[in-house]
């Protein structure tokens, strides 16, 4: 699997990262299955948080035999220094790891919380302190509104952000493009989220896949347009939604991918037309 450079960083991720959700549920055996298979298809790159159910108690097991080969990262939903802190630890202690590629606050939606974060006693300090120890090694952070994203851009240096890069998301609701363009001008690594995502879930409606909030592409070939597409940005990788079907899919896509003509652009553009985006249309 095609490798990109991790920021201002020597280290090179696959294109493609393993989404930890994946395990939540599963039994030690087929998780350590699913581990092994991803390893196998050339990813490098896997990502988890203590929100995840019991993602970290499987994750931790089933990556211990290629620890030292792997990019780890985790997140924290915490938004307090003492909180942070102690999430982190029980963290690495659930991951069988006693440090993290990246450390990452985790679905940072309103200024409110980025202020927080960096007020006194904030989770920010946690992250440097956990850097300043060896206990991380990166810091980055996940959002779930531009807004949040580009505050945060601008408060602190951080190397890397998780951010929804997804087609509908794109060209339905102007949701991404600032991002991007901030990210890129402070040299910051861009890994992206809801790379499958095609819809929101109308009300009532069942949920085919019961790990995922919205509606995810429906063939393999939605899925190689939707990975060629957030590929074909400056994104470094993306990390794969929450079951391991889906994950397949994207790594047959990333085998096989190329970057979009201007002709395949207006293509897309046109078939996420009456699609409904699952984050908020930016004006």
């Amino acid at each position: 699997m095609e490798k990109r450079r991790y920021g201002r960083t020597g280290v090179y991720l696959s294109i493609v990262g393993f989404g930890g959700i994946i395990v939540m549920n599963e039994s030690q055996e087929s998780a350590n299955r699913i581990v092994a298979k991803a390893i196998d298809r050339g990813i490098n790159y896997f990502d988890v948080a203590p929100s995840y159910g019991n993602a970290e108690e499987r994750l931790g097991p089933a990556l211990k035999p290629y620890r030292n080969s792997v990019f780890l990262a985790c997140k924290t939903l915490k938004r307090t220094k003492r909180e942070a802190w102690e999430e982190l630890h029980q963290s690495l202690k659930r991951l069988c790891t006693d440090y993290f590629d990246l450390y990452q606050l985790h679905a940072v939606t309103t200024i409110d919380e980025v202020n927080q974060i960096f007020g006194e006693g904030g989770a920010i300090e946690a992250l440097i302190e956990a850097r300043e120890e060896g206990l991380v090694k990166y810091l980055g952070f996940s959002a779930h509104s531009e807004e949040a994203a580009l505050a945060l851009l601008n408060r602190f240096n951080f190397d890397s952000i998780l951010f929804p890069i997804n087609w509908v998301c794109w060209y339905q609701g102007n949701f991404g493009p600032k991002v991007v363009e901030k990210a890129q001008e402070k040299g910051v690594a861009i890994l992206a989220l809801k790379t499958l995502a095609k819809r929101r879930l109308k009300e009532g409606e069942e949920r085919k896949w019961p790990k995922c909030w919205y509606y995810p592409v429906e063939s393999f070939e939605e899925a190689l347009m939707a990975v060629r597409f957030t590929l074909s940005l400056p994104v470094t990788a993306a990390v794969s939604p929450s079951h391991a079907e889906l994950l397949w899919w994207m790594c047959d896509a990333a085998e096989i991918f190329r970057p979009l003509s201007k002709e395949e652009e207006r293509e897309i553009a046109e078939k996420s037309r009456g699609l409904e985006p699952i984050f908020p249309i930016n004006h």
